[in-house]
């Protein structure tokens, strides 16, 4: 504990003091009325803690979020009540989804006005209730500070997620004793080595084509070097989820590619022939298993997650063990004789050297974007994606190597989180970072670009614009006979006078014979860059499983004529 002397304090005041407590340097948000007491506070302390003016509080939620994604800290944000409030709920939404740790600050009217109607009043506890791990309204500034502690504990511990801390405008005014102390830590728990452990570990032990499914858990506990040593351990291809992806190499050896509706069909045809899945940190999305009951029919599944609730919610197991993935992997490494040996590891190189990812004919390539800006970029360096087809390609293609390097919103699938991200990640970095987006995720969040401008943050854009809405388009084409209703964007944007006038850079990409020279150009020029990638609208995201399809049913390619 600190021994600093007890000072009387602005509750605003309280606020910014204990957020510097916890080691918080950046505060992502937009001021108004009910919070305006609390960024007067981040103005006194402005040496201490920095506020990113973003141009939308959704912006400014993504971006604590893409902060949070890219260091393992917990994200802040803070709003106003009412609208400045509710727009952070799909940044909250987001973040729930996909267990990442944020807290959002939000002002409210003062406890006296509430439930009256008052200007800017909304119930975002009520609002929020289903979408964060726990939320506060504080009405009493004595318990201000403790409630915010509680806060960060929450946000950081077990299953990573949201939470939410509403601070009405005369609690922020109102002044109480301050005493500073150390910052919380992060609680994972203890693992529970039962009955269920101990046949999980005898599950794997006889496996002899073992499959280990790695998902965001893995990230979360910072588990990735583990999961490596498990899988050479027992000789078991390791296949990843989107959120997963960079757990492992990609030149790993024993790395397979992405599970999922447009995973690997080398994947696919594993889960087919395995006899065991490790399921580590995962939990078995419609995306991944779209038939619950065909999923690695052949196989015996053995589920580690930290959150009990996840265990046999979709896909009933064979074995679990509840805890941190890191923890669970330790006991695994020292409780499973393996018997597997290097026949089906081979076999799974086999497979997918006979399933790769095919590049188009066309005149623009998106797989060939996609390796051109991995060639110019650092083995380390942090890709955000929006959602769609290039989410799906940027998954499928880049060569992901260390974890917390893809930003992309997994469970709720937020069109236009990317930019938001990005321009996190750059603030806690400071270090360049790529957007990979399509033009209608771009046009829900560009107006964030002048605030990547005016931070002058090295952000570079790479719109892949085929004016089109890619991924519903091609759902149409597939499963709704070509109906394309509201997918032809007809945006009529110029993308580099759009650069130009937020005070960016543009560029135009039409050839891939240009791949390489206007990758090299966005790199070598300074601050923000938007690329207009112009591809095909008819872009096909292939492998896919149909919706509710199980690994077996996957399209690996369609005739040209049915497009």
């Amino acid at each position: 504990m600190d021994n600093k002397k007890e000072k009387a304090l602005r509750g605003a005041e309280i606020i910014v003091e204990t957020l510097i407590e916890q080691g918080v340097t950046h505060v992502f948000g937009y001021p108004g009325g009910y919070i305006i007491d609390t960024f007067d506070a981040l103005y006194l302390y402005r040496d201490k803690i920095k506020q990113i003016l973003t141009s939308h509080e959704q912006g400014a939620c993504h971006a604590a979020d893409g902060y949070a994604r890219s260091t393992g800290k917990v994200g802040v944000v803070m709003s106003t009540s009412g609208p400045g409030a509710t727009n952070l709920v799909t940044g909250i939404a987001t973040a729930y989804m996909d267990s990442v740790p944020i807290v959002a600050i939000t002002g409210n009217v003062p406890l006296s006005s509430l439930g009256r109607d008052s200007f800017q009043e909304v119930d975002i506890t009520g609002v929020t209730m289903p979408i964060t791990k726990h939320n506060f309204i504080v009405k009493d500034i004595s318990e201000l500070a403790d409630t915010l502690r509680e806060a960060f504990r929450i946000a950081q511990s077990g299953r990573p997620g949201p939470v939410l801390v509403d601070v009405p405008k005369n609690v922020q005014q109102a002044k109480a004793a301050f005493t500073p102390l150390s910052p919380v830590q992060k609680n994972v728990g203890t693992l529970r080595i039962d009955k269920c452990a101990e046949k999980a570990a005898e599950i794997i032990s006889k496996a002899r084509r073992p499959l280990i499914y790695a998902g965001g858990g893995v990230i979360s506990s910072d588990a990735g070097e583990k999961l490596c040593a498990f899988a050479e351990k027992i000789n078991a291809p390791v296949a990843c989820s989107m959120m997963g992806l960079g757990a492992m190499p990609h030149s790993h050896p024993l790395y397979l590619g992405m599970i999922g509706m447009h995973g690997s069909a080398a994947v696919a045809k594993a889960l087919g022939e395995c006899d065991t899945v490790l399921a580590v940190g995962a939990r078995f999305s419609d995306r991944v298993a779209g038939n619950p009951s065909k999923f690695a029919g052949n196989a015996e599944i053995v589920h580690v997650d930290i959150d009990l609730a996840e265990v046999d919610k979709v896909v009933s197991s064979n074995a679990h063990i509840i805890g941190d993935a890191g923890q669970a992997l330790d006991y695994l490494l020292s409780a499973v004789t393996p018997s597997s040996d290097s026949t089906w590891a081979a076999r799974c190189r086999e497979l997918k050297n006979d399933n790769p990812m095919r590049d188009s004919g066309r005149t623009l390539c998106p797989r060939k974007i996609l390796r051109g800006i991995a060639k110019a970029f650092a083995p380390d360096g942090i890709i955000a994606t929006d959602v769609g087809q290039h989410q799906m390609w940027t998954a499928q293609t880049y060569p992901f190597s260390r974890p917390r390097t893809l930003l992309t919103s997994g469970g709720l699938g937020t069109m236009g989180y990317g930019l938001g991200a990005a321009m996190g990640a750059a603030v806690a970095t400071e270090k360049p970072v790529v957007l990979i987006t399509g033009d209608g995720s771009f046009h829900m969040n560009l107006n964030e670009i002048p605030t990547c401008v005016k931070n002058g943050l090295n952000v570079k854009v790479f719109v892949f614009d085929n004016k089109v809405l890619g991924m519903v388009r091609q759902w149409q084409t597939l499963f709704y006979n070509k109906h394309y209703s509201s997918t032809d964007l007809f945006s009529p944007t110029d993308y580099v006078k759009l650069a130009e006038a937020f005070g960016a850079s543009g560029l135009v990409l039409e050839n891939n014979k240009d791949i390489d020279g206007v990758i090299q150009k966005a790199f070598s020029t300074r601050g923000t860059v938007i690329v207009d990638c112009r591809i095909y609208r008819d872009e096909f995201v292939l492998p896919m499983i149909p919706p509710g399809k199980a690994a077996e049913d996957i399209i690996t390619e369609i005739e040209e004529e049915k497009i």
